[in-house]
């Protein structure tokens, strides 16, 4: 079978590997539709783990079923979790699944999404394979896990009906984020990026206003807000700036959501006094989503409260990854990009 292999972000090759073989509890994937995720271009982290199969944002349909499978059938239509959590152990027991060991070192498919077939591991297919309605296209269900990631974050960050919500970076993750947050009742929904572009998809995605992310973002949100910063504040970039930004415009008694991962050594300077001494602000990170995060997500596209078709900019074959991967790096000149092994 033919094999996306990521070595940089210029450097994406087509190889052949052997189609992988399935054993007892496991099931066969033929891959349909896999989403380029802003993770995988980040090759602070991607690159000293290279070469490698990425590929997490999946479906496709069952090829092959192991031994004593019994929920799945050759030729269903499949989304996938690429990794799950044990449900056993302190984490997951504590409600913090996405941390658990089990789903961050030891549950992931094979080779990975950009592939024309994956293994899907016995323990994934236990409480990580969800059936797609006929309704749902599978392009539509490259996006549970990314919607998945934002129920979570949301959630964490207690987003609640009547807030303002300040999403601070409109890429795929920033534009899911606008979405929910209307459809859970905030208020008004405030948007920045540094991209016309994207702070167009923005206003399309329901958000109210959106800042120029160079401008003097917290007056500009006073402006839009009756004079108040944001009660809660959602941070979809790892740039720097960005995250002080965030600090600078969340308001007395609220969160800020940091989502997306920034680079090893950027810092921020925190002044104890100016957060939290009188103004009760609530810092708070996720990561991923858990299998019932995943269902919810399925549920949120199948039903047509989160609309996610118009965020789809390129479809590729998986021979033209190589140009996906450089469209999601430049980060300006798309939103969603899919590969379609077999375009």
């Amino acid at each position: 079978m033919r094999v996306a292999v990521y070595y940089n972000n210029r450097d994406v090759r087509v190889e052949e590997r052997p189609v992988p073989q399935v054993g007892p509890g496991e099931l066969l994937m033929r891959v349909e539709a896999c989403g380029i995720c802003g993770s995988d271009v980040l090759e602070w982290y991607r690159v000293k783990r290279a070469p490698l199969v990425l590929g997490h944002e999946v479906a496709g349909v069952v090829a092959a079923v192991g031994e004593g499978v019994e929920r799945y059938k050759e030729g269903e239509r499949i989304a996938v979790a690429h990794h799950v959590p044990c449900n056993t152990c302190h984490y997951c027991l504590s409600g913090h699944p996405t941390v658990c060991d089990t789903l961050l070192y030891h549950t992931k498919i094979d080779p990975g999404g950009f592939a024309e077939y994956c293994r899907i591991p016995a323990i994934n297919v236990d409480r990580g394979v969800f059936p797609l309605p006929e309704e749902m296209s599978f392009e539509e269900a490259t996006f549970i896990e990314p919607l998945a990631c934002v129920l979570r974050g949301q959630r964490l960050a207690d987003l609640q009906p009547g807030q303002t919500v300040l999403v601070l970076g409109s890429g795929v993750a920033g534009l899911l984020h606008v979405q929910l947050a209307r459809r859970l009742g905030a208020t008004r929904v405030v948007a920045t990026d540094l991209v016309e572009y994207r702070l167009e998809a923005a206003k399309r995605s329901g958000a109210d206003a959106v800042i120029q992310a160079e401008d003097d973002v917290p007056a500009r949100l006073r402006e839009l807000n009756e004079g108040r910063l944001a009660d809660r504040v959602i941070v979809c970039t790892g740039a720097r700036a960005a995250l002080i930004q965030a600090l600078q415009s969340v308001d007395r008694g609220g969160v800020v959501l940091f989502f997306a991962p920034t680079e090893p050594e950027v810092t921020i300077p925190l002044s104890i006094n100016d957060l939290f001494f009188r103004r009760d602000v609530t810092l708070t990170t996720s990561y991923a989503g858990s299998p019932a995060d995943y269902l919810t997500a399925l549920k949120l596209i199948w039903s047509g409260n989160v609309q996610v078709g118009h965020l789809i900019t390129h479809r590729l074959s998986l021979g033209e990854a190589g140009l996906g991967f450089q469209l999601v790096a430049k980060a300006h000149e798309s939103l969603k990009v899919i590969i379609q092994p077999e375009r």
